[in-house]
């Protein structure tokens, strides 16, 4: 049996209907532009990751492979410069600087500069290094401490060990030597006893089994502190 419908559901039913048409009338235009602009920022993003974006990280990671492999080898003007026939880091960071191996290149660059000396590029590029990973970024700090202290900008070196020892305090060897750094520049470079008392006082706290703490324990002693409770 076919429903019937009450007129005045029926009424109800016309004017929704009268009023969609009377909204889509009036906004159909600004609608259509939002759509439109939406599928061409999802297609711009989509074409930008997939025929820009992952080629280009491509290239990178076989562009970085032999650099890798001569700085393992402790060829380090090779990594730094390249071969003639494989890029260095140096070029793959000018080269591919926005994609991940470029991000890398930055870090053995840096690491490099520092080993010979050559602390300002060492600064920049471990400055311009970033990773989410916790235990590389601590010694990217730690790095960039011993760069400044090169330059002798003894408040930065001493803020970038400190960053260093807490950025991933579950890597006890690490975060150790790092607290240890911190407390040792206080102690000796800066000379400021309270800051660097504090800082074997921590390192014994939280790493008593670390081999740092024996060290912390001689330094201690020779400040006079016996407790660190």
């Amino acid at each position: 049996m076919a429903e019937v419908k009450h007129p005045r559901h029926q009424a109800e039913n016309e004017e929704v209907v009268e009023r969609a048409k009377d909204f889509w009338a009036r906004y159909n235009r600004p609608i259509l532009m939002v759509c439109a602009a939406i599928i061409v920022v999802g297609g711009g993003y989509l074409a930008y990751k997939y025929l820009v974006k992952a080629p280009k990280e491509k290239k990178a990671a076989e562009a970085i492979f032999k650099a890798e492999e001569y700085y393992r080898a402790d060829s380090l003007n090779k990594a730094l410069k390249g071969d003639g026939q494989y890029p260095g880091f140096e070029k793959v960071i000018s080269q591919y600087g926005g994609t991940d191996a470029g991000n890398m290149a930055k870090f053995y660059a840096g690491t490099i500069y520092l080993k010979t000396g050559d602390y300002a590029k060492a600064e920049k590029s471990l400055k311009d290094f970033d990773t989410d990973a916790e235990q590389i970024k601590a010694r990217s700090y730690k790095l960039l401490a011993d760069a400044y202290a090169g330059e002798g900008k003894n408040a930065d070196a001493f803020s970038y060990y400190k960053k260093a020892a807490h950025e991933f305090e579950t890597d006890e060897q690490g975060s150790s030597e790092y607290l240890f750094l911190a407390a040792y520049f206080a102690d000796r470079v800066l000379n400021d006893k309270k800051q660097a008392i504090d800082l074997y006082k921590e390192l014994k706290k939280k790493f008593p089994q670390s081999t740092y703490t024996m060290e912390a324990d001689k330094y201690l002693a020779q400040a006079g502190v016996y407790n660190v409770d």
